[in-house]
């Protein structure tokens, strides 16, 4: 991981075109190859990125930062502050609590309660940025990855999808789908899932549990 404290500009132009005016920034460089601008502020969210697989080439005073769709992003650095580099290793991956870990073992025991004719292939399915709760194969043979949270928002869709993106870069699996699993989701979730092509469905725990019933709800 590099992280870079600059005053610069940046530049982006593919599906539309956007401009950062100069200012202190941070710029973050991912072992993955993904580049992040961020300001001191918006929580993790940054200003403008690239995702994976872009390149990125380094000038004395410009980063270009490209990727296979032809989208461009140009920073242009005014004024260095600060750099430093670090190698973070390999990620443990996110730790689930009680109830996720629980719900994540009763759907892969029966992924049919996610979508009829679903069947597992793998739990904790590896990729180079953090494992798939599960990766499944549905009705047709296509390759499902499976997100499971106890409470849908917006951060678990962001995170489905950046696995997506990984999980096509395989060959054996390409083309993968996408479904959200949680015991309650918001609506800005769906909403966000719906346009980035990606399923919710709602499943109750207790039920799953066998302590009642429940409703289950496939979107």
């Amino acid at each position: 991981m590099r992280l870079v404290i600059a005053t610069c500009t940046v530049e982006y132009s593919g599906r539309l075109s956007a401009h950062l005016p100069r200012a202190k920034r941070l710029l973050l460089v991912k072992a993955d190859g993904s580049v992040s601008v961020h300001a001191d502020g918006g929580a993790y969210k940054p200003l403008n990125w690239m995702a994976p697989p872009c390149s990125l080439q380094v000038g004395e005073a410009r980063w270009t930062v490209t990727n296979p769709k032809g989208e461009v992003l140009t920073i242009d650095l005014h004024e260095l502050h600060g750099e430093m580099s670090d190698d973070l290793g390999p990620d443990p991956g996110l730790q689930k609590d009680g109830v996720e870990a629980h719900l994540q073992e009763l759907l892969a025991a029966n992924p049919e309660v996610i979508e009829r004719g679903l069947r597992l292939v793998a739990r904790e399915h590896p990729t180079d940025i953090g494992p798939v709760d599960l990766l499944c194969r549905d009705v047709e043979g296509r390759a499902v990855a499976v997100e499971i949270k106890r409470r849908g928002e917006i951060d678990g869709v962001e995170q489905l999808t950046r696995y997506l993106q990984r999980l096509e870069h395989d060959g054996r699996l390409r083309p993968v789908r996408g479904i959200l699993a949680a015991q309650s989701i918001k609506p800005q979730a769906r909403t966000l899932a719906a346009s980035r092509g990606i399923s919710w469905v709602e499943v109750d725990y207790d039920e799953l549990r066998g302590l009642g019933t429940g409703r289950l709800t496939l979107f």
